[in-house]
């Protein structure tokens, strides 16, 4: 092989970093262990001897296939360690780069800015990919995210493509279930979120209770690092009491209209630390869930951005 040639298959096999990251968060819903377990695959790639690097006809598929067994390991031990998390789990919020542009000291090379945010990453999504096990969640990943085929997924599994594909017809089931029969239009979802920011400003309860469900579950994540509800909170009564026994605790509290993992979200500011960031799901024009996050450990990439 020649140096040119070398040098064009090494920036071939960089530039896999970035659909491996994507591949690895929407596994794991975890951007810190999506980069580990990226990190990881590179170097076992790098391990190889040369001679044996050489022989791989497509290195993209290999890490892919590395990638996605060392992410099948993480979730095997995930739920043992989550039992043990403080309250409950929600996966990380990812920022849009177009509205939370990089502030002073940012870190250009997050791998946070390296995620495409789309219907994969929202958290109603990441939540019911929580719900599966481990292999129906790569083979419905793989599969019906990023398009690999069966073949490809069987090298990931270790099992007859037969088998991946009825896990991922297994998985298919379960985000169909989990999802609500009415959809909303992105300007409507935004018109909600927008609604109930105003209402929670002004400590308004009847006003949030008339903009969420009846049946509303909000879910927050503090993972003992920060105050949050250890159980989800059910009810849309109960919820508006709480967001303005919230606003009550933090005078100050500064609500900013961003975007959470590609949909309208909220954003709650502290003398300018972000304290929460707040996704929805909307339906009939009424939130039906809430997911806030305040574990610092997860908002480390709004953490490294500051708003306009």
């Amino acid at each position: 092989m020649s140096r040119g040639t070398a040098g064009t298959r090494a920036d071939a096999i960089a530039g896999e970093r970035r659909q491996l990251l994507n591949v690895a968060y929407r596994l794991l819903g975890s951007v810190a262990e999506a980069e580990d377990a990226v990190q990881e695959a590179y170097t076992r790639w790098y391990a190889l001897p040369r001679g044996r690097q050489g022989e791989i006809a497509s290195p993209g598929a290999w890490l892919t296939t590395v990638t996605g067994r060392i992410c099948l390991d993480v979730l095997g031990s995930a739920r043992a360690r989550r039992e043990r998390y403080v309250g409950a789990w929600l996966p990380d919020p990812l920022p849009d780069r177009a509205e939370w542009g990089p502030g002073p000291g940012a870190d250009l090379a997050d791998p946070a800015d390296q995620l495409v945010l789309d219907e994969s990453v929202t958290m109603a999504f990441l939540v019911v990919l929580e719900s599966m096990t481990p292999a129906e969640r790569v083979a419905f990943v793989l599969h019906d995210v990023f398009r690999y085929p069966f073949a490809e997924i069987a090298a990931v599994l270790g099992r007859t493509p037969a088998a991946c594909k009825q896990l991922a017809a297994s998985a298919r089931r379960r985000v169909r279930d989990a999802r609500a029969p009415a959809s909303v239009a992105e300007a409507g979802r935004a018109d909600a979120v927008r609604q109930v920011k105003e209402a929670w400003e002004s400590k308004d309860i009847a006003a949030l209770v008339d903009l969420l469900d009846p049946a509303a579950v909000m879910t927050a994540d503090g993972g003992g690092l920060a105050g949050a509800a250890l159980r989800p909170v059910e009810g849309g009564a109960r919820i508006a009491h709480y967001m303005v026994a919230i606003a009550d605790k933090a005078p100050g509290l500064e609500l900013l209209e961003r975007s959470v993992n590609g949909v309208p979200g909220l954003v709650a500011r502290r003398d300018g630390v972000v304290m929460t960031v707040a996704s929805f799901d909307v339906a009939d024009g009424r939130v039906t869930r809430i997911w806030a996050v305040r574990n610092p450990e997860k908002l480390r990439p709004w953490a490294r951005h500051d708003t306009a």
